[in-house]
């Protein structure tokens, strides 16, 4: 019969606070892959895998397919987001709240909406940016720009090292090196629930 047996602690590692924090900060031009299934069975949601191969963020709503509210959370649980649909008529939006140790914010981090061609408008809480992103009515392939239109992210479908295009159901978010990471990727989601993919 098999043991099991913890792995032994590195000393030199460092808390799990600590890499959560150092997963969020901007660096460098950095690659995720989405995948827009959810770890938990029978859930709704996507999954986010950094580069290393392992699960960075997931995302589940515990409900139906299209849900009024999600939770974007660490790999291990703690939600970052929680974003939810306000409807009213025809006029649809998403606000995103933040998760810090003490709780929710009272006011909303972003606020996304439908604009015209296909494409969706971010306003920043606070801070007054504003993002747009390009193309998110089609599924698996938009871009999203800042001020100016300089872009800070791209979507497309994954590709292998060998040339294969994989299924619409995981893509490859590349992210500049100047931007909020944990805000480019409550986008992706929000467009992800603005095209019933969860």
């Amino acid at each position: 019969m098999a043991k099991i047996q913890p792995l032994p602690a590195a000393s030199s590692s460092p808390s799990s606070a600590d890499e959560r924090q150092s997963r969020l900060q901007p660096r460098g031009e950095q690659v995720f892959t989405v995948w827009m299934k959810s770890l938990v069975f029978g859930g709704n949601g996507c999954t986010v895998y950094g580069a290393d191969g392992r699960v960075a963020f997931r995302v589940d709503n515990y409900g139906c397919r299209g849900g009024r509210e999600v939770f974007f959370m660490d790999r291990d649980g703690k939600t970052l987001i929680r974003i939810q649909r306000k409807s009213f008529g025809v006029f649809k939006r998403w606000e995103a709240r933040r998760y810090f140790d003490g709780g929710e914010e009272e006011r909303p981090w972003f606020t996304l909406h439908k604009a015209r061609k296909g494409g969706a408008a971010v306003t920043m809480h606070g801070g007054g940016r504003m993002y747009t992103v390009e193309g998110c009515s089609r599924k698996s392939d938009y871009k999203i720009s800042g001020a100016g239109g300089a872009g800070v992210a791209a979507i497309a479908r994954k590709q292998t090292a060998s040339g294969i295009v994989l299924g619409e159901d995981v893509l490859t978010l590349t992210l500049g090196s100047e931007v909020d990471h944990l805000l480019v990727l409550g986008m992706v989601v929000v467009c992800g629930l603005m095209n019933r993919c969860m």
